[in-house]
């Protein structure tokens, strides 16, 4: 098969048992290359492309790739990492999520060269089969993951459900009969559990790899939509060039590494390095020619101190109360931005909200929809609304 062992372990932390992969490699079949995705959010961002990079490498030597969007674990609740049960979304919240993942993976994924399966197909399962799966593994053995001994030892609760989370995604790797599976470093205990049931069930034991966690833009914590240090696969072309200019210059090397496939940041001045790939990384999700505009874009506003050209415009008239002519801030800001109400006040409260390059003031929440037709309302730094009067 093409594509050699160093090729595919580039930037891997663990492959594992050691020497497996490359006998697998030695075959005349492609393998069978499994990534499981739960849609608990609704976007896919740049830390889970780090994963999905290494999938798109073995796609390209010639291997199948099986993408599982875990509509049924996502019930569940993956545990790893996690210092307290994970929320359960809604069966709506999650349908909508496994189609905006599948669509997202296709940025980076040859959709006519994917397998895409979304595992209700087989793990809705009759209490006989559940019983079997279970009684392929002891308790003590669920328990051995770090998560779990640090809730134990925090006197923290652990949910009877969320043990039955490996069991589950090893049984993804049984039903689509995976070769390897891939995860981040923080998956290793479910890869590694995926060979347990693989052999409970007399198939032959996948290999694992995993790959690095990709920090968010803070520089500190992993990428996360929770913590507010993402960068989506879908976000604007000119909110995705600010964000990564935003990061620290000690994070540089990692992002160049692991999102470009490059040994680190280039030579030169920090600044000019971001702004390389933030033009590369614009491009690859948005088409050519997007990353120069973005760059554009961010230097009418950051360097010119000016507002973007193309920024939305809003009818006042769909935010006036009952007959006073007057516009409800939060309200207002919550249909333009796409934030809630209470997330509206937040920013009101703390001086993020600027009409026409100034302030707002929290009070009063209520204005003439004649003092603010015609002018700019900003939230943040990159994001924008120009108001229109009513009608």
């Amino acid at each position: 098969m093409p594509g050699s062992t160093p090729e595919l372990t580039r930037n891997a932390v663990d492959v594992l048992p050691e020497g497996r992969l490359a006998e697998q490699l030695q075959g005349e079949r492609p393998l069978r290359v499994k990534l499981g995705i739960d849609p608990t959010t609704a976007d896919i961002h740049l830390g889970h492309t780090v994963v999905l990079g290494k999938l798109a490498e073995f796609q390209a030597a010639g291997h199948t790739v099986v993408l599982i969007v875990g509509d049924f674990t996502a019930r569940v609740g993956d545990p790893s990492g996690r210092s307290a049960s994970r929320p359960v979304p809604t069966p709506e919240e999650i349908e909508a999520n496994a189609t905006t993942y599948q669509e997202q993976a296709f940025k980076l994924l040859d959709p006519a060269r994917t397998e895409v399966r979304r595992n209700g197909e087989w793990l809705d399962m009759r209490l006989d089969e559940l019983l079997r799966l279970m009684g392929t593994t002891t308790v003590a053995r669920l328990l051995e993951r770090d998560d779990f001994q640090k809730r134990m030892a925090a006197n923290a609760p652990i949910a009877a459900h969320e043990l039955l989370y490996p069991l589950l995604q090893g049984y993804d790797s049984v039903a689509v009969e995976a070769d390897v599976e891939l995860g981040g470093t923080d998956q290793k205990f479910n890869l590694l559990f995926g060979r347990d049931v693989q052999s409970a069930y007399g198939r032959p034991q996948q290999s694992i790899m995993t790959l690095p966690i990709l920090v968010g833009t803070d520089g500190v914590r992993k990428m996360s939509k929770s913590l507010g240090n993402y960068v989506g696969v879908t976000d604007p072309p000119a909110e995705m060039f600010g964000k990564l200019m935003s990061i620290p210059d000690e994070a540089m090397d990692e992002y160049f590494r692991l999102l470009l496939g490059e040994d680190g940041r280039p030579p030169g001045p920090p600044n000019q390095a971001k702004r390389e790939l933030g033009r590369r990384l614009v491009e690859r999700f948005h088409g050519a020619g997007a990353g120069a505009a973005a760059e554009a874009a961010f230097d009418r506003v950051f360097v010119e101190r000016s507002v973007p050209d193309d920024i939305p415009a809003v009818d006042l008239g769909g935010y006036l109360g009952d007959g006073d002519g007057a516009v409800h801030l939060p309200r207002l800001l919550a249909g333009a931005f796409g934030i809630s109400s209470s997330e509206a006040r937040r920013l009101l409260a703390g001086g993020g909200v600027k009409l026409d390059g100034e302030p707002l003031a929290a009070d009063p929440l209520d204005l003439p929809a004649a003092a603010l037709a015609g002018r700019v309302l900003q939230v943040g730094k990159r994001r924008f609304a120009r108001l229109h009067a009513a009608g």
